[in-house]
Parts: structure tokens; sequence; C-alpha cells
């Protein structure tokens, strides 16, 4: 591997189909490659330490604490971290370099787009942007909930150019599942903030999510995909209000029944 003085970090789980891709982007700027699989019963292990990963094998505890134990296991100055569906551009690339040899910053924010039914879009799901490289020594920590964690750091921030290519999803019936599956995990946050359910809510924020999407953010010049990308975050905001509607009905049903 290459000298310049960087960590790349990634979860992992039954990710065989994808990680190559990952790492091939990476393998001549990182040190270093830190994974941290969760039982993965494919052949995910096996193809990260073909590019000299170092592998842990630690049970699911969920996005902030896995991350954070990637974290204590980086021993280089920077920490680049990574998704197993994401690539790093050569634009990016050239960039990320440039910040570990001669960048001040504590962390830069980076921008994602994402590769979605046969094309790269360019409006869809934008400004898309995460703090993702960052100095061991600004003390990074991921906070935040179920679903939505963030990255910390104590100092300064700067973006770099280019961009991770983000191959969220397989297909349609990938992407909806986990439009479900994120939907509920969402519900649950909210219960568990006590969050009341409002009707107005499940009516009106469906569709402020599509048009933001499609109209505002010009998801419609993305094609079709634009415009399913669009249904998704339709469907997503009607699903959380319906969850949360829902786990309050069976709550209360239980705490009748005491």
């Amino acid at each position: 591997m290459a000298g310049l003085n960087l960590s790349v970090a990634l979860i992992v789980y039954n990710e065989e189909e994808r990680l190559a891709k990952t790492l091939e982007s990476i393998k001549d700027i990182a040190s270093e490659i830190i994974v941290i699989d969760s039982n993965s019963t494919d052949n995910t292990c096996a193809i990260a330490e073909s590019y000299g990963a170092k592998v842990y094998n630690e049970e699911w505890r969920g996005f902030v604490e896995q991350k954070n134990s990637l974290t204590k296991k980086c021993t280089k100055e920077y920490i680049l971290y990574l998704d197993a569906d994401e690539v790093v551009g050569d634009e990016l690339k050239k960039a990320i370099i440039d910040e570990v040899k001669n960048g001040k910053s504590d962390g830069c924010y980076i921008r994602r787009k994402t590769y979605y039914l046969g094309r790269l879009l360019n409006y869809s799901w934008q400004k898309d942007e995460k703090l993702r490289l960052v100095k061991s020594s600004a003390n990074p920590l991921w906070v935040g909930e179920i679903v939505h964690e963030e990255l910390k750091v104590n100092g300064s921030t700067s973006h770099l150019a280019g961009y991770i290519i983000h191959y969220s999803y397989r297909d349609i019936d990938d992407h909806f599942r986990r439009t479900i599956r994120y939907a509920r995990l969402s519900a649950e946050s909210y219960y568990k903030k006590g969050k009341k359910f409002k009707l107005s809510k499940m009516i009106f924020s469906p569709f402020i999510a599509f048009m933001k999407i499609y109209i505002i953010k010009g998801g419609f010049l993305d094609g079709i995909p634009g415009f399913i990308a669009g249904v998704s975050a339709y469907v997503y905001g009607f699903l959380k209000y319906a969850f949360l509607w829902d786990i309050i009905r069976v709550n209360k049903n239980k705490d009748l029944d005491k």
C-alpha cells in the first residue's frame, strides 16, 4: 500500500458483490484499511483481506457504536470513513491526497452522487455531503439515532473537490424494501422520543418530500430514476408516520390490557 498517512475505515455485512469495487478505488492511497464485519455469511471478509485489510468481527450494536469502534482501531493521522457501497472518484482521490499531505482542516466534507438504475443522478438526493475525512487528533465521534448517524470533530472543516459514487440500491426491490425498513426505524426513534402522531404530518409531509426531490432539487432532470427517487421520498414520508401511529396504537392497547 501507499505511504500516505491515511486509514480507510468501513463497517460491512454480506457485501461480497460491492466491496471489491470500493477497496479498488482506495487501495493506492490507504496505508491501512480497517474493516469491522458483523458475522457475514458470504465472502466479504476474504475479499477485504485480499486487499490487505485488518478485519475484525464484532456483533452488531448499531451504526454509531460500530463506527466509533472503527475509529479506535485506526492508527494513521487521517481517517477516511466509507461505506461498502461507495467508490472514490478520481478527482476526489487527488483532493484527498492533497489534503493529507498539505491540508490544515481537521475535517473535510465530501459530496456523494448516487448511481441508480443505470445512471448517475446529478440532481436527486442532492446536495448530499458528509463529513468523512478527518484527523484522528480532532477526536472524531459518531453520534446520532437508530437511522441517522453523523460524524463530529473538534476543529475546523472544509469541503473537498470531487465526489463519492454511491451505489446505494441494487434495484427497485432493494430500494423500496430499505425505504420501508428505514421508515419503521424512524418511527421507532420518534416514539422513543415521545413524538406525537399528527394526521396533518402524514398527509402533507410525503407530498412536500416528493416536491423537494423531484421539483425543487431538479430530480425530473434525472429522468425516470429521478421520478422513482421522488416517489420513494413520498413513500418514506408517509410510512414513518403510519408506523408511528401503529406503534402508539399497539402500545396503548398493551397499557389498557394491564
